[in-house]
């Protein structure tokens, strides 16, 4: 079968034949629709990835994608066992990392926002525990990860998300998309930090950060001195962190 390989460390995919996946018992066969080309799977392919420390060669880049299984269903899945890959004709898959893919959404949506969706889903719900009205704020929330977060704090009941980015254009977007507060990422430091105090003084529950860096510098400053003294006598609110993927 065709794919993308890679033939050692440091190298780049080439195009060329890769023998044909034979699924052991519990793996599905998959006939691949899309591949999904995140900073994961850039990562993992050029070794940079800390969990391609271990990874044999040859191998085919991609860790997840979009397709269909011997009996026609379209699913989404995660992972195929290695060698294989998502960037492939064909790969080998556990069938417990197949999931369906609702009817009216497409293969390549599908394949793309899954991992930067993943990435905001999973740190509200798992890390975070986000709950119906609290307030989120997204430190780089115009790229396709922060533009899903957006959307998936307020699916999950976020009664204010605040937005953060440098483009102008991109931040009207996000407004567009539902920010109800916007904050372009200044040259000035002080500037910035005394915006993200603003914020946190009427109340930040969760922080998601795409960005680390100065920016998130300032965010964590911003928000040490926002909070207020603790007292014996009462509790203060906590903001909630989660984690960068």
């Amino acid at each position: 079968m065709k794919a993308a390989i890679v033939l050692g460390p440091g190298q780049k995919p080439i195009y060329g034949d890769f023998a044909e996946p034979n699924p052991a018992p519990g793996e599905n066969r998959v006939r691949v629709t899309a591949a999904a080309l995140s900073p994961h799977t850039k990562s993992r392919a050029s070794g940079e990835h800390y969990s391609a420390s271990h990874q044999s060669f040859p191998f085919v880049a991609g860790g997840d994608g979009v397709g269909r299984l011997d009996n026609g269903r379209r699913i989404y899945f995660i992972m195929p066992r290695a060698p294989y890959g998502a960037m492939a004709e064909e790969t080998a898959v556990p069938s417990t990392q197949c999931l369906p893919v609702p009817d009216g959404l497409d293969d390549v949506t599908a394949a793309a926002i899954a991992n930067p969706g993943m990435s905001s889903w999973a740190a509200y719900r798992e890390r975070a525990k986000l709950k119906p009205g609290e307030t989120v704020l997204i430190n780089g929330g115009t790229g396709s990860a922060g533009r899903l977060a957006l959307q998936i704090a307020k699916h999950l009941g976020a009664a204010r998300v605040i937005a953060t980015g440098r483009n102008p254009a991109a931040l009207r977007v996000v407004a567009a998309l539902g920010a109800d507060v916007t904050i372009p990422l200044v040259e000035d430091e002080t500037a910035l930090e005394e915006s993200f105090r603003e914020q946190f003084a009427q109340g930040v529950d969760v922080v998601i950060d795409y960005l680390w860096g100065k920016n998130a510098e300032r965010l964590l400053i911003a928000g040490a001195k926002a909070a207020p003294a603790p007292s014996p006598s009462a509790s203060s609110r906590s903001v909630r962190s989660a984690a960068r993927t």
